[in-house]
């Protein structure tokens, strides 16, 4: 028996770039049976973006991790029925087209459950499958936008900033994965053998995640601005220089950390004082606060600063690079930095496996697939199509 979480789920993935496939990332790392469908010929355009290796994007390999690749043409009538046949044993599939596109094709929702009713289908797009803008394309980028994030993220007297990497994607993907699994707990456990959809718009994963700015403006018309390295209402909290040019982040906003930040810097006295005694009164002297701190830690090269708070049990961290991250020991004592061998290129560092679970670990069986690599397999093996059936598909452009 397989000690992998999620074992015997079968996952058909429909989507392109980041969301969609994100998602069936993390089902496939915990042992789903994940099959991606891609376009003949040109594949998931992720394959050619970012950094390219043997023609092939380096992303690519992590992103498709665990996965198999088969190419499947969903614009033509007999591609679109390769895909029912597949859905007929599928627990869960995931697609990230605008709404409407797999309506248009025949193979939407309604269509699909009247074949399989307990399949789950996850639908992540901009907007969600309904409402005014549900039309519109929308990309990652413009979910951050519009659910908030870009609006308070910089410094006040400069345009607003985006996070680097595709945090609005990757934050839907994860309520993707929650929703589908949820589903498959509602279907098998209570046993209602019923399937059904996972609406998930970027801009809703987004703006989930605003913390208490709608209740501020809803009750006192607080409307939240850019306050650069600054956390507003929680002190001290902020990114401090040292002496090398160096920067460190320090979180002292419990009362006693706080008090032991004091001690450390050499103010005790500020730890008894009345102004300073909670949070509250802490950020009405935030700026206060926050030059002191960093009057004493531009006195000191980042080294000292953090093994100086370390001590003290203040949570402090330096800003990583990509290179203090693989030569960090603890990312390496926790199995974080991976090896995986990649046919042609040798090995590729990859990020391990989150979360860790006891039981039953995820693990990577092997990097992003070539396009199509499993198509014969798996039309063999869960369509028993022959192997003259497969060179007709094959003839005709539809894998």
């Amino acid at each position: 028996m397989s000690n992998k979480a999620l074992s015997g789920l079968k996952v058909l993935e429909l989507g392109q770039l980041i969301a969609g496939p994100f998602a069936s990332k993390l089902l496939a790392e915990f042992g789903a049976d994940v099959i991606k469908i891609e376009p003949p010929t040109k594949g998931d355009p992720l394959r050619t973006w970012r950094v390219i290796e043997d023609e092939t994007s380096l992303w690519w390999y992590v992103q498709s991790r665990n996965k198999k690749s088969i190419t499947l043409d969903l614009k033509k009538e007999e591609g679109q029925k390769v895909l029912r046949a597949l859905v007929k044993e599928i627990d869960i599939l995931i697609e990230n087209f605008r709404p409407g596109t797999l309506e248009k094709w025949g193979i939407g929702y309604e269509e699909l459950k009247k074949i399989n009713p307990r399949l789950v289908m996850v639908r992540v797009s901009g907007y969600g499958q309904d409402g005014p803008y549900k039309d519109k394309p929308g990309f990652g980028s413009i979910g951050e936008a519009m659910g908030g994030l870009r609006f308070i993220t910089g410094y006040p007297d400069l345009p607003p900033v985006r996070v680097g990497i595709s945090i609005g994607d990757s934050l839907s993907a994860l309520y993707a994965v929650i929703g589908a699994l949820m589903a498959v707990y509602h279907r098998d456990v209570t046993h209602s053998k019923e399937g059904q959809v996972i609406d998930v718009a970027l801009y809703e994963s987004v703006f989930s995640l605003m913390e208490s700015i709608l209740p501020e403006y809803g009750r006192n018309r607080v409307i939240r601005e850019r306050t650069g390295s600054t956390l507003p209402g929680i002190t001290p909290s902020n990114t401090y220089l040292c002496s090398d040019g160096k920067y460190i982040v320090i979180g002292a906003n419990g009362d006693t950390i706080f008090k032991r930040l004091m001690k450390t810097i050499g103010r005790e006295e500020l730890s008894k004082d009345s102004r300073f005694e909670n949070n509250i009164g802490r950020s009405k002297h935030a700026k206060y606060l926050d030059q002191l701190i960093e009057a004493w830690t531009s006195q000191h090269p980042l080294l000292v600063v953090k093994e100086l708070l370390d001590e003290a049990g203040v949570p402090a961290g330096s800003i990583y690079s990509i290179e203090d991250i693989v030569n960090d020991p603890h990312y390496q004592n926790r199995n974080m930095i991976q090896e995986v061998p990649i046919d042609g290129i040798g090995t590729l560092k990859m990020p391990g496996i989150v979360p860790k679970m006891s039981k039953t670990p995820g693990e990577i069986k092997w990097a992003g697939p070539n396009l199509g690599s499993h198509t014969e397999d798996v039309l063999m093996s869960e369509l028993s199509l022959t192997k003259e059936q497969i060179a007709k598909l094959r003839e005709k452009g539809i894998i």
